[in-house]
């Protein structure tokens, strides 16, 4: 009996010093902020139209999503389309974890109606843009910080 409590009380010690060295294992890297990623297709001869509205309208309404603390930054970027079914145009938008993304519809919504002023004039300004661009699709990746 004494001899399995022993060897009991020694596998708890093993475990117990094994833990950090397991635990490790897992730290090599920390989760960082989420970034969701649209891959554009600007129409022909309405990039410039298409970057006018960037720099007031999409600017404006991701300024206030980062004083309301909804968007830790955006990013446009210029991309060399290889064919014309690539993006040559890649928005970011830079949240800081998958739980800000919880209720952002409804969180981003007095923002946008008061940019619009209502759901119709949101609405036309959705289809004007589409006059101007393709959406190719989109992406959500997150940033691992590596220790």
């Amino acid at each position: 009996m004494r001899r399995t409590l022993s060897a009991l009380f020694a596998a708890t010690l093993l475990a117990i010093a094994a833990a950090p060295v397991l635990a490790d294992e897992g730290d090599s890297y920390s989760e960082g902020n989420v970034v969701e990623l649209s891959f554009i297709k600007v129409k022909p001869g309405m990039f410039e139209a298409y970057m006018s509205y960037l720099a007031t309208t999409y600017k404006g309404l991701l300024e206030e999503q980062k004083k309301a603390g909804l968007v830790v930054d955006y990013a446009v970027y210029g991309a060399r389309a290889g064919s014309p079914s690539e993006p040559d145009l890649i928005l970011s938008v830079t949240y800081k974890n998958w739980a800000a993304l919880d209720g952002l519809e409804d969180k981003i919504e007095p923002i946008t109606s008061k940019a619009f002023g209502s759901e119709e004039k949101a609405n036309q300004a959705s289809i004007n843009r589409e006059s101007m661009r393709e959406v190719l699709g989109s992406e959500m990746i997150q940033e691992l910080i590596l220790k």
